[in-house]
């Protein structure tokens, strides 16, 4: 039998990713997704004048993107433009300067001159640092990422040797090895927090994950032109033009089985689609316990892919500008650490959190009325937990507890000046996205649980059952998920051969 008929659960980027490669390999592809739009977490919401990006704000590796696009034989430029950010970040702390990080050298110096100390040792520090990252981006980015490596044992299979040098920095931890290198404190806050892009701790996640900085001061920070939703509009042109059918507001309530084989999807309203093969998006614990109804025995197995941590999201409109911003900023705790400690071991909401903290009106005034400033804050906060005691009103009041902190870090009136308002809490995250606990990223980075790695991207019970999406390797973060996207359409490719 010829294994083409492929029915993909989700429309999120690894989803659309995984049916736009496979598509343009010759398989027949239908996806199914559960809202009324495309994009799974690159979301928007529209209000009052203002245009909210819900879900990720920072666009990187571009060439990942372009490689999706090449395989169908087209050219992101076509769909996708992109406008270069900078600086990339601003970094905020409480009673100290503000430092701006850029990939242009002289503006690059000129910001550590108003670190204490000598500015040419900070320089040199971060040079060692940045090309200490440059080797770890370089090794994982020619095994992990191109061949698309699942598993620990695969992972020593193509690295074997090297794992007894030191080019792959896994003994360490991030935090570690970035203490090692940067001896300024502020400096060491802003790279321990570029873990932010998978949503783990710098404590737990193990030294090679320091290639991050690498990801944006070699190939730049971007935003997609007319707003990040853009992308998902550019993708959903091309899966039309693909002739991919995809079929909103179709909520997959169950996937079907044979013995050691997926055999199709039920909707909610009791429609069935036969499939020879299924590419779940849905995240990878969900889809078992849901989708399949696997036994705890087997799910218990799963537990090593704890979810990465949540977050609340707050968008605000503003009746005013606040010029001290940047298109991304950091907030930072006075104590990280303990931040780290209290989100992903006491499974606590942080009192003094470290917030990301955007303003996309720096390169798009159209995301918010003239004068208004449009405004997005996210700290990091624990998966849900049974039992935990956490409820609403604690997440309102570490909203406003985000907010008090940016005052004290300059925004002034930042409270007073808020006339729209719109807040996701993880229970809106479960809810909109089935994500495993309300998680944002997928599956949490760290090296004693799952050695850094994600569940991977075939299923371990039913041979022609796959996943993409953050929670399976590489993680977290736009570009990881489409890289997903591609690496599971390489694997059925391997797999199930047309014939």
């Amino acid at each position: 039998m010829i294994e083409s008929n492929v029915s993909v659960i989700g429309a999120g980027l690894g989803g659309l990713s995984a049916a736009i490669s496979l598509k343009s390999a010759g398989y027949n592809v239908e996806i199914f997704e559960k809202n009324e739009r495309i994009g799974g977490k690159l979301n928007i919401l529209e209000k009052d004048g203002f245009t909210f990006d819900l879900g990720p704000s920072i666009f990187t590796l571009p060439q990942i993107f372009e490689d999706l696009f090449a395989r169908a034989n087209k050219s992101m430029s076509d769909y996708v433009e992109l406008d270069a950010v900078t600086p990339h970040w601003r970094n905020f702390f409480e009673g100290k300067s503000t430092i701006d990080l850029f990939q242009d050298e002289k503006q690059m110096r000129a910001e550590l001159e108003k670190l204490p100390g000598d500015p040419h040792q900070h320089w040199a520090e971060l040079q060692s640092f940045l090309e200490y990252g440059r080797q770890q981006y370089q090794m994982i980015e020619s095994g992990y990422f191109q061949k698309g490596i699942d598993t620990l044992w695969e992972f020593i299979g193509h690295y074997g040797f090297q794992l007894f040098t030191k080019n792959i920095d896994y003994k360490n931890s991030m935090s570690e090895s970035v203490h090692s290198h940067l001896s300024d404190p502020q400096l060491r806050l802003i790279f321990e927090y570029f873990i932010k892009y998978v949503g783990s701790s710098a404590l737990d996640s193990p030294g090679y994950m320091n290639l991050m900085p690498i990801i944006q001061f070699d190939y730049g920070l971007w935003y997609v032109r007319g707003g990040m939703y853009n992308l998902a509009e550019g993708l959903k042109k091309l899966v039309e033009e693909l002739e991919i059918p995809i079929h909103l507001n179709a909520d997959v309530k169950e996937i079907t089985t044979e013995n050691k084989k997926v055999t199709g999807i039920k909707l909610s309203n009791g429609e069935f689609y036969p499939s020879d093969l299924i590419v779940s998006n849905m995240e990878v614990i969900p889809t078992y316990k849901k989708l399949l109804k696997e036994s705890q025995q087997f799910t218990d197995k799963l537990e090593k892919f704890e979810p990465a941590c949540s977050g609340i999201v707050l968008h605000i409109g503003t009746n005013k500008k606040f010029p001290q911003l940047a298109h991304h900023n950091f907030f930072y705790s006075e104590d990280q650490h303990k931040h780290f400690d209290t989100v992903f071991h006491k499974k606590q909401l942080p009192e003094d959190p470290t917030l990301y903290v955007v303003a996309p009106t720096r390169t798009d005034p159209t995301k918010a009325p003239e004068g208004c400033d449009n405004i997005k804050i996210l700290p990091h906060i624990p998966y849900l937990q049974e039992n935990s005691g956490i409820t609403v009103d604690d997440y309102i009041a570490l909203k406003d507890r985000c907010i008090d902190k940016m005052e004290r870090c300059g925004l002034t009136g930042l409270r007073d000046s808020i006339i729209v308002e719109d807040l996701l809490t993880p229970f809106d995250i479960e809810r909109m996205y089935n994500s495993n606990k309300g998680s944002i990223y997928g599956v949490v980075t760290d090296w004693k649980k799952n050695y850094g790695f994600k569940a991977p991207k075939v299923s371990t019970k039913y041979n022609n059952l796959y996943f993409t999406g953050g929670s399976t390797n590489p993680g977290g973060g736009m570009p990881m998920v489409v890289l997903s996207g591609q690496k599971c359409a390489d694997r059925i490719i391997a797999r199930h051969p047309l014939k």
